[in-house]
């Protein structure tokens, strides 16, 4: 026989826990390990409810715990609670009900109903698309092809050959529940659960669908069309609704979502819905000015440098960046100019640029001529 694990680990609690520490324990793990909420593991939650029940029952009495923390397991009898009054005689009916005793409805109350043959939706199914930047921006209109569950065409979806029908479950006689008798600290419980012949379904297939294999449901590759909004951005997700797994017992389909990649662009970034691109001018053009052309989403446009423009100046152009989602509204893009400085001039190049450079003064460098100030400030002080 296996050796019993310490009630205080059973309850995951610490040795000097409170009475109010304990309940809270037992009341979460009773819900989590409870045979009703999960019909394809009754037999391993029915264990593991023997144990939790036979930890709250001990250390939930002040007299048995004082026992237990100063003998162990040594001072309880065969059945975990030698020596103390626990409770005695039997209870029929369904588990639910002394649950509901003690935790107020917290299942619900009652004999909870068969849930097997309930409505159920769909499951979601997830895929992606790679956008370029542009199209993003602009939106569009795409096909892409999805694998999902549908019902079976050959058997309708009831899973059986065609020709064939289900037959009622000789196990629980199409009640899809059977009733189970366990020994707990309480006594004996009598507590219906699902049917594990026929899945709490009540009805059996003896002729499994030779295509779906007695599931209901197939795979099938579908082409489905993709709306893309004009603004959206990287990583956000477009659902379809209706697009994802079929419903059981007639519930609803699922929903397909889909990720969208958007690709970088050679010449644009995106800062929320404002555009950004970075255009190199002449030291020519940052001085005397110039008109030149600058790309856009919607084309080229004509824009002006100004004279004296300076290296990293930016300038927006309003109403000229991505269309918010949604809405008739957009952001700006916004052009840094900077300049790029000539490389591998001639001698009789260099030459001109120094007579250039000589012919200025401090009044046509405002900032060369602030700055040489406060150094002449800082070392007169």
């Amino acid at each position: 026989m296996a050796e019993k694990r310490d009630y205080y680990d059973v309850l995951g609690i610490q040795k000097g826990a409170s009475e109010d520490e304990i309940k809270k324990a037992y009341r979460k793990l009773a819900r989590e390990n409870h045979p009703d909420l999960h019909p394809d593991k009754v037999e391993e939650c029915e264990e593991k409810m023997k144990e939790i029940n036979e930890a709250y029952s001990v250390l939930s009495d002040p007299e048995k715990r004082q026992h237990y923390d100063q003998f162990g397991h040594a001072s309880m009898d065969g059945d975990g609670f030698g020596g103390f009054s626990g409770f005695t005689g039997s209870y029929s009916g369904d588990m639910g009900d002394i649950f509901d005793s003690f935790f107020g409805n917290i299942f619900g109350g009652g004999v909870r109903a068969n849930t097997a043959n309930a409505p159920r939706k769909g499951r979601d199914i997830n895929t992606s698309v790679s956008i370029s930047f542009m199209e993003a921006c602009t939106g569009k209109s795409q096909e892409i092809t999805i694998t999902h569950q549908e019902k079976c065409t050959a058997c309708g979806g009831t899973g059986a050959e065609p020709g064939t029908s289900t037959e009622v479950c000789p196990d629980c006689h199409g009640r899809g529940n059977v009733k189970t008798t366990q020994q707990t600290p309480f006594g004996a419980i009598s507590s219906t659960r699902p049917c594990p012949h026929c899945s709490g379904k009540g009805t059996v297939i003896k002729t499994p669908c030779q295509k779906c294999r007695g599931v209901g449901r197939a795979k099938v590759s579908k082409r489905v069309n993709l709306n893309i909004p004009a603004g959206i951005d990287d990583g956000l997700v477009l659902r379809v609704t209706g697009e994802g797994d079929c419903g059981i017992n007639g519930g609803p389909a699922g929903n397909l979502n889909v990720s969208v990649g958007v690709r970088p662009h050679p010449i644009f970034s995106r800062e929320g819905y404002d555009v950004h691109c970075e255009i190199p001018i002449t030291y020519a053009q940052a001085v005397l000015g110039d008109e030149i052309t600058v790309p856009t989403i919607d084309g080229n446009v004509k824009f002006t440098i100004p004279e004296g423009t300076q290296n990293g100046a930016k300038h927006r152009l309003k109403g000229k960046g991505i269309k918010y989602l949604q809405q008739d509204k957009r952001g700006d893009q916004y052009v840094k100019l900077y300049i790029e400085v000539p490389k591998n001039l001639s001698k009789k190049q260099k030459d001109l640029l120094r007579e250039f450079d000589n012919s200025l003064t401090e009044k046509h460098y405002v900032k060369r001529k602030t700055f040489f100030d406060k150094i002449k400030d800082l070392l007169q002080g």
